[in-house]
């Protein structure tokens, strides 16, 4: 039996979900699913693998993984939290067969992943997406999901974490070939941003981690963060598309990939900061 067990958050993900299970079922693990009310195959298909199913109303990604850390009687000691539309390569693949709690040192609890992300079927190369670092693995009782978070979700842990740089967790969401399923699921998540933006201006939402530019790769994004969400609306989302587009090299990328650059770094980022003006407005009108 596997010392890690796999936790994935479904919602009519048919068209991912047997490609994520199909890869994993080798591992011979326990597997989680958290479907927020799927009327697809995917619990069904998910029940071919043997997985556990447990529904729940979605509310946000954050308060959905807890829900899943909390509800699921995980007797490993490691938990990998997966989204349906990501898979592992071959070379992550054949690390987690070999993996075991033993070869970890103590005092590590944590382990991030390389993730590539694709969009319409391209890689993303440049832009800062070449190698994005995420903690989705972590020691059971030693990690659990952030809640300062509205929309972006991460997990935290106690202590130390380390990095696998060469293996790798493919993120490639089918869906979003249709550039319209892209747009209106930024457009919910751009009303969940602007939420937590315009609480945390207020002091009602903290921050969890503590910003360190020589710390773990969530740390030194929360000192990018700081300084986001002290910018001037409407001038930040020009920066930061130049900052992608033109000096991390985004204008390099295929034409897919530039789309995805403009509107994920540019568009989604001005829409944002309209609904918070909105919000701001509303606030003054009251």
């Amino acid at each position: 039996m596997s010392d890690i067990s796999i936790v994935i958050l479904t919602y009519n993900e048919s068209v991912h979900i047997r490609r994520l299970l199909s890869k994993i079922a080798g591992l011979q693990a326990p597997i989680y699913i958290i479907d927020s009310g799927s009327t697809d195959d995917t619990v069904a298909i998910a029940e071919q693998y043997g997985a556990i199913v447990k529904v729940n109303k979605f509310e946000n990604h954050p308060k959905q993984w807890d829900f899943g850390l909390r509800n699921t009687n995980i007797t490993t000691p490691w938990i990998i939290g997966l989204d349906a539309d990501q898979y592992p390569s071959d070379e992550l693949l054949s690390k987690l067969k070999s993996f075991s709690d033993a070869s970890v040192p103590a005092d590590v609890n944590g382990i991030y992943l390389n993730r590539h992300n694709y969009f319409q079927g391209e890689r993303l190369k440049y832009g800062g997406y070449r190698n994005f670092y995420m903690l989705k693995m972590f020691r059971n009782g030693k990690g659990w999901s952030d809640l300062n978070e509205n929309m972006d979700h991460r997990f935290v842990i106690e202590g130390k974490a380390i990095i696998w740089k060469d293996e790798i967790l493919i993120e490639d969401n089918l869906k979003e070939h249709d550039l319209d399923f892209w747009l209106h699921k930024q457009i919910r998540y751009s009303n969940l941003t602007a939420q937590e933006e315009f609480q945390r201006k207020r002091g009602l939402r903290g921050q969890t981690l503590k910003p360190n530019l020589f710390g773990s790769p969530d740390e030194r994004k929360a000192v990018f963060k700081k300084i986001w969400w002290n910018m001037p609306l409407f001038v930040r989302p020009m920066i930061y598309f130049f900052y992608r587009f033109v000096i991390r090299l985004g204008f390099l990328e295929t034409t897919s990939g530039r789309t995805f650059h403009y509107l994920q770094g540019f568009w989604f980022r001005f829409l944002v900061d309209a609904k918070i003006n909105e919000l701001e407005r509303k606030e003054k009108r009251k």
